[in-house]
């Protein structure tokens, strides 16, 4: 009996996060509509997945909205396969020299992730957002065989938090637990993708961050990496990668769950609940004008739009030249202070 490939101790793995991390948002709220588990096949090319979504739908007959914790999330799989085009070849290699290319060859590809975004209703809970995921591509099978050898392969990931108020003991919960899974593969991970999370959430036009970062990773495999040493210790096998990508997904329910609870049921005001609009805001310009996989996905071919647009919020909102968050003593000034210069939380 053949042993199984990383391809399907990954989907197995993230499929195991996904029913985990859905679980301990139901146990919080038990009188909650379930997560929505929707089933889908990719057509025309390969794949499939389970988008896990949380929505309740504001009430139709005048009555108030529905009193969740939550008041939209996503917790969606991907499992996907197909061919990669040369110009996304020609841009991979930069990270991935093994990759062949001749401008003219499209490459088998498999990827498969696990990406979820969580919006709570109260205002002083925070929007979490986590992301993990495996990509290989190989070459053209010969006619008759299933998959071809496999050229070039690596893992991503992170996850981050958005709040609209900051409060301490939260941020430093959040990033002590990311740096303890980090440090159990290397002392380095943790300072490197914190600081890569806070460049990448970057609102140029803003000039702020989106949130109060948490960890940002990309590309690794056994081939150098660009922001990590060679001469220090750090996960270098598939293998020894694997275990560092569960380690810091297994960290999503205990960094995020205690934060929740805290704040999911602390009073709040129209004002409040007005500044964490425009929040949302920032949230919406940065998915839809930076981040890197809704771009990705826009543009694939096939693509699931409604899955890809799942980290929308439910509402937003835009005030023309508002003075919300201009005043640094203010709780909202505070944030916007913050954003405007990320604090190493796990020291403090």
């Amino acid at each position: 009996m053949e042993s199984p490939t990383m391809r399907q101790r990954f989907e197995q793995y993230i499929f195991g996060l996904q029913e985990e991390i859905i679980t301990s948002f139901e146990t919080l709220d038990p009188n909650a509509p379930k997560f929505k588990r929707d089933s889908w096949l990719r057509e025309h090319q390969g794949g499939k997945g389970v988008s896990g979504v949380f929505f309740a739908p504001p009430p139709t007959d005048g009555s108030p909205s529905p009193q969740t914790v939550l008041e939209k999330a996503g917790v969606n799989i991907s499992v996907v396969h197909g061919m990669l085009p040369p110009a996304a070849i020609k841009e991979m290699r930069a990270d991935h020299s093994s990759i062949p290319y001749d401008e003219k060859t499209s490459l088998p590809f498999f990827a498969a992730g696990i990406s979820l975004v969580i919006h709570p209703r109260n205002p002083h809970a925070p929007t979490v957002h986590a992301n993990y995921r495996y990509f290989e591509i190989s070459e053209k099978a010969a006619e008759g065989e299933g998959t071809g050898k496999v050229v070039a392969w690596w893992f991503g990931g992170g996850s981050d938090l958005t709040p609209s108020y900051l409060y301490d003991e939260d941020a430093r919960h959040f990033h002590t637990t990311l740096q303890k899974a980090c440090n159990q593969h290397g002392s380095e991970l943790y300072p490197v993708f914190k600081k890569w999370c806070d460049e990448y959430f970057y609102i140029v036009h803003r000039q702020e961050t989106r949130g109060i970062g948490g960890l940002f990773f990309d590309d690794l495999s056994t081939e150098k990496h660009a922001r990590l040493s060679d001469d220090v210790k750090r996960p270098r096998s598939q293998e020894e990668i694997f275990d560092f990508i569960k380690a810091v997904g297994n960290s999503f329910v205990p960094s995020y769950l205690p934060i929740l609870e805290r704040r999911m049921s602390m009073p709040s005001t129209d004002q409040h609940r007005r500044w964490q609009l425009l929040r949302r805001g920032r949230y919406v310009e940065f998915n839809l004008v930076y981040d890197r996989g809704t771009k990705f996905g826009l543009k694939t071919p096939s693509a699931r739009i409604e899955s890809i647009l799942m980290s929308l919020p439910e509402t937003a909102r835009w005030e023309y030249m508002t003075d919300m968050g201009s005043d640094l003593q203010s709780e909202e000034g505070r944030l916007n202070a913050v954003l405007k210069q990320p604090i190493n939380w796990a020291e403090l």
